[in-house]
C-alpha cells in the first residue's frame, strides 16, 4: 500500500456486546465512524466545522467482511484510508485488528458530498489536500 493509514484505538464498551460475549455487528458501523470522526479530527476538519460550512459526507454504501469477533474490553485498532475522493465521491477502505494484530473486520464505506439538504458537491478542495497522503488503491480482488 502506498499511502499513510490512520490508525484509531477503540476499547470495547460492555454496550456494544451480545449476550454471547461478541462485539454485535452492526456496531462495528459505530466504530468505524469514531474512527471517520477522529480522522477528520487530526486532519483539521471536524464534522461540525464542515456542516456549519453545509458539507456533509452521508454513507451510501458500506460493506464489511467479518474474520473474527470482537469482545468485551479487546482494545481494537481500526486502520483507514482513502481508496477514492474525486468530484462527490468519498470512499474508505478499513480494518479493524485486535492487540495481537489479528484482522476482524475488512471492508469499505462509500459516502457522497452533500448539503445539509442533501444536494451532492464536489468535495471541498482543502479537504482533498489534506486526504491525499492516505490515498492508495483498492486492493486488488
Amino acid at each position: 500500500m502506498s499511502g499513510q493509514i490512520y490508525r484509531f484505538q477503540h476499547r470495547v464498551s460492555y454496550s456494544l456486546c451480545t449476550v454471547g460475549n461478541h462485539v454485535y455487528h452492526s456496531r462495528f458501523l459505530d466504530i468505524l465512524e469514531l474512527a471517520r470522526g477522529e480522522f477528520f479530527r487530526e486532519l483539521g476538519h471536524t464534522f461540525a466545522a464542515l456542516q456549519e460550512r453545509d458539507t456533509i459526507f452521508p454513507v451510501i454504501e458500506c460493506r464489511l467482511t467479518f474474520k473474527g469477533p470482537a469482545r468485551y474490553d479487546d482494545l481494537l485498532t481500526v486502520e483507514l484510508w482513502i481508496t477514492e475522493a474525486e468530484r462527490i465521491r468519498l470512499t474508505f477502505a478499513c480494518r479493524v485488528k485486535n492487540a495481537q494484530g489479528t484482522p476482524l473486520v475488512e471492508g469499505t464505506t462509500h459516502h457522497v458530498c452533500t448539503s445539509l439538504h442533501d444536494k451532492p458537491k464536489r468535495l471541498p478542495a482543502e479537504l482533498v489536500a489534506t486526504l491525499t497522503p492516505y490515498f492508495a488503491p483498492p486492493p486488488p480482488a
